[in-house]
């Protein structure tokens, strides 16, 4: 498969080329990815706040403010992601008895299910069905 004939242009030179390849190709990774996390009922804040409790399980329940920092988008109102999650019954939230301005978070069991079942995609499940072809 060839660039050019994907978008069904030309370019200007290697660069520019290279950059309108990494850019289709992210695309085309994003879109499949969202598609996937859409079929589960989760945007893609809420997966990654899900992946953070995961990682940090060990060290749960997590504040607000620890997995804030950790986001991809630092801009994301977590707080509400979280809420949307506690909706679904793949996180828990407390006060905090020591802060009771503070909420602690924990991933549930049904959270790690959607996280372990393998049903969001991953690379190497997008090369198996590749070289299944």
């Amino acid at each position: 498969m060839k660039i050019e004939d994907e978008i069904k242009g030309r370019f200007r030179n290697e660069y520019h080329k290279g950059l309108v390849n990494l850019t289709y190709t992210s695309k085309q990774l994003s879109f499949k990815f969202y598609q996937s996390l859409r079929k589960h009922g989760l945007a893609e804040p809420q997966y990654n706040v899900l992946r953070i409790l995961r990682g940090f399980r060990s060290e749960a329940p997590l504040s607000i403010c620890f997995i804030k920092e950790r986001m991809l988008d630092k801009d994301s109102d977590v707080s509400r992601i979280v809420d949307r999650l506690v909706q679904k019954r793949l996180v828990n939230r407390v006060e905090n008895p020591e802060d009771r301005r503070q909420k602690s978070v924990n991933i549930t069991e049904p959270g790690l299910a959607l996280l372990e079942k393998n049903t969001l995609p991953t690379l190497s499940t997008r090369r198996n069905k590749k070289n299944r072809s």
